[in-house]
């Protein structure tokens, strides 16, 4: 969750009185956000030992989708709500004398195509309140906006420019101007070259530097404003003596441009000489369409009582929750249609709200979590490890009592860990990648367990001789048949690392998981057995030629557990008819679907090639073994049957 630091004696003001700092870490409790830390005891000292001090500041955690609460006047106001010590403020627009001109938005589509903006007329700044009103734009860049990557923020001195404007994107050899804090203009691409040496920008410049054009604001007299996300125009900076206030907000995401632009002009309305009135301006698209900024429009929805009541446990009528729903900036009134519904109207600066199960918790936090009262569930249930999970603790135990370490690497890694270090190739159809890798340590989601261990050898490799190291996880691999377009997997893998390979070491280690889960070997001999594994040599270039082999295995057609083993309903009661039921008949139709004369492949074995482990810096020959455990989970009973 963000933290922000808010000027202690300002806070206190505001609210209209003193609080000790147990009464405020309680009062931030009661309303869902955290105080960290007090900082007056810091001050004082540093003033008794001679040393400069600020004033005392309180840090204060808030729910980082809470954006009306990143600054002190969005906390204060909260507050001051919650306490029933002024009603939740009405925003509005107000239009100036003649009406609005337009802004012209023009070849952005490319990049940053969405734009909107606002007025804030007849400020009065003060140094605390202006410094509040540059936190707040850090504040939305690090959070909402992703280091402006989705939207950007921009403030001006409108006194100093002249309507209209104009949104453009233009050659950055054709942009030239002076930005913030410089006394000379220079080209958009000699910018770009001359913040990569400075700390707080360089991080932005990846955002448009590849592009071929430059996204650009300009007023009627063709004056800079800004060149977003970058930096803004000197002429247009404001100062404590700003009295007209244009902001601007460019973005590649809507939503978040509207959260946005609500946020900035609705927590600093309250210094306009109308306090909470915001100034609209029209914004005209290539396309013809036209939209007003900002929409204040509060969003109205309903929820209903006997809901509320039920997740809190409590016993309230529409009327009452009404009222506690007013304490957490939400208009809202019982309906006169119906007893059990209560129309709500949330408010701008309420993004975070979504649902009705968000209207409910506001209620819950109104009323006070400490006085809900406590009741014991109509039902008890016992929790049972999910098949997968009994099955890998198995392998687990059964692994480490035959003297085996197990390892936990990381599930990223790099692409050519994944792939080329392993002789394989990416076809493009496996893989999870991430869009925009940090580093290129981790670049996809592991589609093998076998990179990460081989990583572990190569950091542990003066560790006396032989090691034998496993893991039990997941890997991932894409699934364009599911809605999330990709799934997890349930594997297990071991490599042996000696002077010699070892393969017979590797074999034995698989023979005895499969003697614990009771699944015979399928010799040459019985190539009609009804159940068991077998290897068959495969060609894989991962291991040493004609020392790799697949392993097989052939699922039991009888069940390894008894009717008798379901849990099922006592005579004379009907059988659940939701969710046991249907966790039931999924466990059901998985375990089913496995029960096929058809031999499915677990995984590989072999002795790994020479190549593979001069990759991952490995001296010594290892034997390797990968199998998924998923097919294995018929050999367990299910989870919903009973400990025999």
């Amino acid at each position: 969750m963000p933290t922000i630091a808010v000027d202690k004696e300002d806070l206190f003001e505001r609210l209209g009185r003193q609080y000790t700092t147990e009464e405020f870490d309680q009062l931030c409790f009661d309303f869902g956000i955290e105080l960290d830390e007090d900082t007056t005891s810091e001050v004082e000292e540093a003033i008794k030992s001679g040393q400069p001090a600020e004033r005392p500041q309180l840090k204060i955690e808030v729910p980082a989708n809470r954006y009306d609460l990143l600054c002190t006047e969005g906390i204060s106001r909260a507050l001051r709500v919650f306490l029933e010590k002024q009603e939740a403020p009405t925003y509005k627009l107000v239009l100036p004398p003649g009406g609005n001109d337009g802004l012209l938005t023009v070849t952005t589509a490319q990049i940053r195509p969405f734009f909107a903006c606002a007025i804030l007329r007849n400020v009065t700044f003060t140094p605390r309140s202006y410094a509040s009103f540059m936190d707040l734009q850090d504040k939305l860049h690090q959070n909402i906006c992703r280091r402006r990557q989705l939207v950007a923020i921009g403030t001006h001195d409108l006194d100093t420019l002249e309507a209209p404007f104009r949104y453009e994107a233009r050659p950055p050899q054709n942009i030239k101007f002076k930005p913030l804090n410089k006394t000379e203009e220079y080209t958009a691409d000699k910018l770009m070259t001359m913040y990569e040496s400075e700390k707080h920008l360089s991080r932005y410049l990846h955002i448009i530097r590849d592009s071929p054009v430059y996204p650009i604001i300009y007023d009627a007299k063709d004056r800079v404003l800004s060149m977003p996300p970058i930096i803004n125009s000197e002429h247009s900076k404001i100062t404590l003596n700003t009295k007209n206030v244009f902001v601007d907000v460019t973005a590649t995401d809507e939503t978040k441009l509207n959260i946005v632009v609500n946020i900035v002009t609705t927590m600093f309305a309250e210094y306009c000489a109308e306090p909470f009135s915001v100034e609209p301006v029209r914004v005209v698209y290539p396309s013809g369409k036209t939209v007003i900024y900002p929409n204040l429009e509060p969003r109205k929805t309903a929820a209903r009582a006997s809901y509320i009541n039920s997740c809190t446990g409590l016993s309230l009528d529409a009327s009452s929750i009404a009222k506690l729903l007013e304490r957490m900036s939400l208009v809202a009134q019982p309906s006169n249609t119906n007893p059990d519904e209560i129309s709500v109207e949330v408010p701008c600066t309420r993004p975070d709200i979504f649902h009705e199960c968000d209207i409910m918790e506001d209620a819950a936090i109104a009323y006070g979590f400490n006085k809900l009262p406590r009741t014991f569930p109509a039902t008890g249930t016992v929790a049972q490890p999910l098949a997968v999970s009994k099955l890998s603790n198995l392998v687990r135990q059964e692994w480490a009592m035959a003297g085996w370490v197990e390892v936990l690497p990381l599930i990223l890694c790099s692409h050519d860990e994944n792939f080329a270090w392993l002789n394989h190739v990416d076809d493009n159809k496996t893989a999870v990648k991430l869009a925009n890798p940090k580093t290129a340590e981790y670049q996809v989601i592991r589609t093998s367990l076998i990179p990460g261990i081989l990583k572990t050898i190569r950091e542990n490799r003066k560790h006396p001789l032989p090691i034998r190291v496993f893991e039990t996880s997941d890997v991932v691999t894409k699934d364009p048949t599911v809605e999330r377009q990709a799934k997890n997997a349930r594997h297990a893998a071991a490599v042996w690392c000696n002077k010699t390979a070892g393969f017979e070491v590797i074999c034995g280690l698989l023979d005895r998981i499969m003697a614990m889960l009771e699944v015979p070997r399928i010799s040459a001999s019985d190539e009609k057995a009804e159940h068991g594994y077998y290897l068959q040599e495969a060609a894989d270039p991962m291991f040493f030629p004609g020392r790799g082999a697949k392993i097989f295995y052939r699922a039991s057609t009888n069940p390894p557990y008894s009717d008798s083993q379901v849990a099922v309903p006592p005579p004379g009661e009907p059988a659940p008819k939701s969710l046991p039921t249907t966790v039931r008949d999924a466990v059901v139709s998985t375990v089913s679907s496995t029960r096929t004369r058809n031999d499915l492949e677990l995984g590989l074995i072999g002795v790994l090639h020479p190549t593979v482990l001069a990759n991952f810096e490995v001296t010594y020959p290892c034997s390797a073994l990968e199998f998924t455990l998923e097919p294995l989970m018929q050999e367990i009973p299910p989870v919903w049957a009973d400990d025999p």
